[in-house]
């Protein structure tokens, strides 16, 4: 391994399932109309040292937005197989920022992995990692504080998508 040091560390993670009555469609049309997708423009500013600028953008977005998703239901073609399943990167650059500063590590989970899926029999769910669960690893108290209001905010935009 040369200069290189590894290790490694179990964690417990919760894993938190929110099942909807709602058609897919309605469900992926409500989440994307409660959390839109961040405007990439904001790290446009960032970069250029707009800091200001970007954080009073960044203040006027929603609790939570999308940075991005992938079709995870199309690579089920491969298998021949025909099931509607998106994840998604769902957070808040303030959020993350807040973290980050408390302990550098904290942007591997940031921001965070919700998958919105489909089953056999057409039932729909969100499924996601709580935060506060994945977040506690690193021992943070304000990191947690932080975590835990994370965890509230998804919960209930999940919840309101779902319903």
């Amino acid at each position: 391994m040369g200069n290189a040091q590894y290790s490694t560390r179990a964690t417990m993670v919760e894993h938190v399932t929110i099942s909807s009555t709602q058609p897919f469609e309605e469900v992926q049309a409500k989440l994307t109309a409660l959390a839109p997708r961040i405007d990439d423009g904001i790290f446009t500013l960032l970069r250029y040292g707009e800091s200001t600028r970007a954080l009073r953008e960044l203040e006027a977005c929603p609790p939570l937005t999308i940075f991005g998703q992938r079709d995870h239901g199309a690579l089920l073609a491969i298998a021949r197989l025909t099931r509607r399943s998106i994840q998604y990167d769902i957070g808040n650059p303030l959020t993350a920022s807040k973290m980050t500063r408390h302990h550098l590590s904290t942007g591997l989970y940031a921001p965070i992995r919700v998958l919105l899926r489909e089953d056999d029999d057409g039932g729909v769910a969100f499924e996601y990692d709580r935060p506060a669960s994945v977040f506690g690893q690193f021992g943070s108290d304000n990191v947690d504080i932080i975590a835990q209001q994370l965890d509230r905010d998804l919960q209930t935009l999940l919840e309101a998508a779902a319903a």
